[in-house]
């Protein structure tokens, strides 16, 4: 499949887990890749990958997903909708390529990033294990959920380009829909990532215990040790 990306970590052995990073409007994989090396010395059995959009944004080498240009709350949704294919046959090939299976899965997006990531689980449920979404939203509010992924909002409290209201929302709508999401609110922080919300996002990939595993175990299941090592 050809499509921009940086391999930020390749393990020697078999991948165990996956993380799949999505960069905002007119940034690069190289820039989010960044990102992604605060992720991988605590998942050495990781494979890393930042992923580019498809489409050129501004300045070379800026790229997109979808055009920003004339968006609104009308059509938001029908852009998102007319590339959500290949943001999830995207994801698809890194499964494939790295043998790991959606439930050790983690896709990470910043700003229309974390709008794909949070998009694609609402299109294709049970895609993915894990979406940490920084400064993202909803184009519009799921109304059915699966507790099969883990949502993560994180947001600055200070964003005047996605405000905070769109992760309040969010939250609220998936709690409402019988999901599993969390919301952390950072102070004094636009749109961007800083160091307190990478904090965040690793400890929640580290410490969080997803949704699923206590409903399996008020149903008489219990997730095998397999599922415990592959979690994230």
């Amino acid at each position: 499949m050809n499509h921009d990306h940086v391999v930020v970590q390749s393990p020697a052995a078999p991948a165990k887990q996956l993380l799949l990073l999505f960069h905002g409007v007119g940034d690069n994989p190289v820039s989010m890749g960044e990102i992604g090396r605060h992720f991988a010395p605590l998942f050495p059995e990781a494979l890393v990958v930042s992923i580019g959009g498809p489409a050129p944004s501004g300045p070379a080498p800026g790229r997109q997903w979808f055009s920003v240009a004339g968006v609104t709350e009308d059509n938001r949704q029908q852009r998102i909708d007319d590339i959500m294919p290949l943001f999830i046959e995207t994801v698809r090939y890194w499964q494939q390529q790295s043998g790991v299976d959606a439930g050790a899965t983690a896709l990470i997006g910043f700003s229309q990033g974390a709008i794909m990531a949070l998009e694609s689980i609402k299109a294709q449920p049970g895609l993915v294990s894990r979406v940490i979404a920084f400064n993202g939203r909803f184009a519009r509010l799921p109304e059915h959920v699966t507790t099969a992924t883990t949502v993560h909002l994180i947001h600055g409290d200070e964003d005047r380009v996605i405000e905070l209201s769109h992760a309040v929302k969010a939250e609220e709508a998936l709690t409402q829909a019988g999901g599993d999401v969390t919301l952390d609110v950072i102070e004094d922080l636009g749109h961007a990532i800083d160091g307190r919300s990478m904090q965040v996002a690793l400890d929640h990939l580290r410490y969080t215990v997803p949704k699923r595993y206590f409903d399996e175990a008020l149903s008489g299941g219990k997730p095998n040790d397999d599922d415990i090592i592959e979690m994230i």
